[in-house]
């Protein structure tokens, strides 16, 4: 039996830092022409007119959390991972830290059974690095498993990695990548207390970026790459959030060729701490959004290559825990639906191209961790593709918010572009804010 053919038809195609028109021709799930001009060869075909949008690969975000199992008031992987489908991201790499946490062989298999029957998009999740592990983290076969996770700052989950002998033992012996949060641990507490002493629990929001502050970041990424170079370790350093941090970063090698990487998050590219004032608790994160000047800076190396990738950090709490004082009020906000449409406002504003936006977003993930045959639009690759409408605005409103959670940063934000169309392993899964009743997710798989 022939596998089922999808073309598309006028489409802009943005890939490999070229936008060119062209048709792509989808055979079962994987593309099987690229060209200037393909016709359909049978009635069965079905065809989607581009006419006036751009197809981009469908993104892959490297850090989310999805919150499944154990804390699913907050989020679940089905929820969240639809979302990411309507925001044009077709494959996620989620955290350990969740309830249990992933810090096992066993406990990493129970989560990639639960998405193998409920997630929209492609996934695979980071095992756990705890201080007393490493006999677990040696087992992972690195050919089905993105990355090790370590927590080198406490955040959700409690999961920190403080034993310098055992950081080293595990950057000396690993092999597969390892992604880091780096927060000094001690320079948090002390500045903890001092604001607590001052102000009690209820700390104005606008001091948690001195509290998480620029010397704690530069601290912990500092000595991590310093470990990484000591050991040859492979290591990405998630959600730089300073401009400090950026200069420990190279643009000297082609990523495929870089033992040290680095991501920035897109509420760190978009935000700064006057923004607080306006939305409070809802836009603390951990590292915290920080000043405009660090923003600048973010955005320099993102654009000179210091930074690899673009990512959410997607990290959900009830709009209830968010609204509690400042000592009780979790870290982490929804962002998959609504990075891309981000993005791409940046791109309105002049201030990236949407090649790059592609590049950081899609290709970059997928080479960093080696992923197999994603991440671009190429003859054999699987179709994961999405279509965007540059100039169809719409705004972010509580009835279009798809997170379990019900409520997003973005909220009232209007953006210009629209994802229109995502195709996944070659199934047309979303279109125009409705969902189609099919599950093509797969297991993503490395080339290592």
């Amino acid at each position: 039996m022939q596998a089922k053919q999808v073309l598309i038809k006028n489409a802009k195609i943005v890939n490999e830092g070229e936008i060119f028109e062209g048709d792509i021709l989808i055979e079962g799930e994987f593309i099987k022409e690229i060209s200037e001009s393909i016709s359909a060869k049978s009635s069965d075909v079905k065809v989607i007119d581009a006419e006036g949008k751009y197809v981009l690969p469908g993104a892959i975000d490297d850090q989310v959390h999805f919150r499944e199992p154990g804390l699913t008031h907050k989020a679940n992987i089905e929820t969240e991972s639809r979302a990411a489908i309507a925001g044009g991201i077709t494959s996620f790499i989620e955290m350990p830290n969740t309830n249990p946490q992933a810090t096992t062989i066993e406990k990493l298999e129970e989560k990639f059974d639960i998405a193998s029957k409920t997630s929209y998009a492609n996934y695979s999740f980071m095992f756990g690095g705890t201080n007393d592990n490493l006999e677990e983290i040696l087992k992972v076969d690195t050919k089905n498993v993105a990355a090790l996770k370590l927590f080198l700052g406490s955040s959700t989950g409690n999961m920190l990695v403080d034993n310098p002998k055992v950081l080293e033992e595990i950057f000396s012996k690993v092999k597969m990548l390892i992604a880091v949060h780096c927060e000094d641990e001690d320079t948090i507490k002390r500045n903890m207390e001092i604001y607590t002493e001052k102000f009690g629990e209820d700390i104005p929001i606008e001091h948690h970026p001195d509290i998480r502050s620029e010397e704690a970041c530069y601290l912990s990424s500092s000595r991590a790459i310093a470990l990484a170079k000591k050991t040859g370790a492979r290591l990405h350093v998630f959600h730089l959030s300073t401009g400090k941090e950026t200069k420990l970063f190279s643009n000297k090698k082609p990523l495929k060729d870089k033992k040290i990487t680095a991501e920035v998050c897109v509420h760190h590219l978009w935000f700064n701490n006057e923004d607080y004032k306006k939305k409070g608790t809802l836009i603390k994160w951990n590292p915290a959004v920080k000043t405009e000047k660090d923003r600048e800076e973010l955005w320099e190396a993102l654009l000179d290559d210091r930074i690899d990738v673009i990512a959410t950090d997607h990290a959900p709490h009830t709009l209830e825990e968010k609204q509690n004082v400042y000592t009780k009020a979790p870290s982490g906000g929804p962002l998959v639906q609504h990075a891309l449409p981000a993005m791409l406002e940046m791109y309105h504003r002049g201030v990236i191209s949407i090649e790059k936006v592609v590049e950081k977003m899609c290709h970059n993930p997928a080479i960093l961790f080696e992923v197999e045959k994603r991440g671009f639009i190429k003859v054999g690759h699987y179709a994961d593709l999405v279509l965007v409408d540059l100039n169809n605005p719409w705004t972010v409103k509580k009835e279009n918010i798809l997170y379990k959670c019900k409520w997003s940063p973005f909220e009232g934000t209007t953006f210009k572009s629209r994802i229109t169309h995502t195709i996944l392993n070659g199934e047309l899964i979303y279109q125009n804010f409705k969902f189609n009743d099919i599950k093509a997710a797969k297991r993503l798989t490395f080339n290592r």
